[in-house]
């Protein structure tokens, strides 16, 4: 989870919301990611979905059987999807998303029983550090946009 947190913090050096991904494979880290969406302008951009790509590129294939991924932020519904395509055995997250986290707090599809693979889920994994790292991101950009307005009406 340190490494999903160093990716974060990534982020939130170029003012993406800090969120950061790792995938491990056997002992090593064979994917990172982490928040684009502003930067590319592209909503799929999130960490997980970043380090899938970067993974299957770096093993070769779009399965990533003997892998575990880790990540700062509960997968939203988009991400899941790709976790149970991409067969990940095992996601560990470590703050839940009350917006839209689909591995166990909105819905489960990451062991929705219909579909032909279930992850298993680790949650809370350096909770409060990630939740801190997400609350203070958006904490200082309220405070920017508030400054930029009031510097407009003066």
């Amino acid at each position: 989870m340190d490494e999903a947190i160093k990716e974060a913090k990534k982020a939130e050096e170029i003012g993406e919301v800090p969120i950061g991904a790792v995938i491990v494979c056997d002992g090593k880290v064979v994917g990172r990611g982490h928040n684009l969406r502003e930067t590319t302008k592209d909503p799929t951009a999130h960490a997980e979905m970043i380090a899938i790509r970067e993974a299957s590129q770096v093993i070769g294939g779009w399965r990533l059987l003997n892998c575990t991924l880790f990540v700062t932020l509960e997968p939203c519904p988009m991400c899941a999807g790709a976790i149970v395509q991409s067969r990940i055995p095992r996601v560990v997250y470590g703050t839940s998303d009350p917006k839209a986290g689909c591995a166990g707090t909105l819905l489960n599809l990451l062991q929705y029983k219909p579909f032909n693979h279930q992850t298993e889920i680790i949650s809370d994994v350096k909770q409060e550090e990630c939740s801190i790292l997400l609350t203070e991101f958006f904490k200082k950009l309220r405070v920017n946009k508030s400054n930029k307005f009031n510097l407009r009406d003066q």
